[in-house]
């Protein structure tokens, strides 16, 4: 059950030799969820075969905890008059806790 993008995702891999870089919007969809080791992300863009694309991606709980921590550390190169994203970011980490939280 993938939900449409809300925003936007840029992914780029870069190896020695080869570097690919995509970007999702609207018209594509992601799905996210929790499994025994960690989390899994799915980045779809739908189309014709030259136009098709997506990104898997899995990370372990430990570093999952390592990426909030790093990202609370830098909150502050988020502006603060922007508050529609700061309240985006904040709604949906009271959320994760409740849910955490929850029996």
């Amino acid at each position: 059950m993938s939900k449409p993008v809300p925003d936007k995702a840029e992914v780029a891999l870069e190896y020695p030799d080869k570097f690919y870089v995509g970007t999702f919007e609207h018209s594509s969809r992601f799905e996210a969820k929790l499994d025994g080791s960690g989390i899994a992300l799915v980045l779809q863009h739908p189309g014709a075969a030259d136009e098709r694309k997506s990104v898997h991606l899995h990370i372990n709980f430990g570093l999952l905890a390592g990426i909030l921590r790093e990202l609370a550390r830098s909150v502050a190169a988020l502006p603060k008059d922007d508050i529609a994203h700061r309240e985006q970011l904040a709604d949906a980490l009271d959320e994760l806790r409740r849910a955490l939280g929850a029996e």
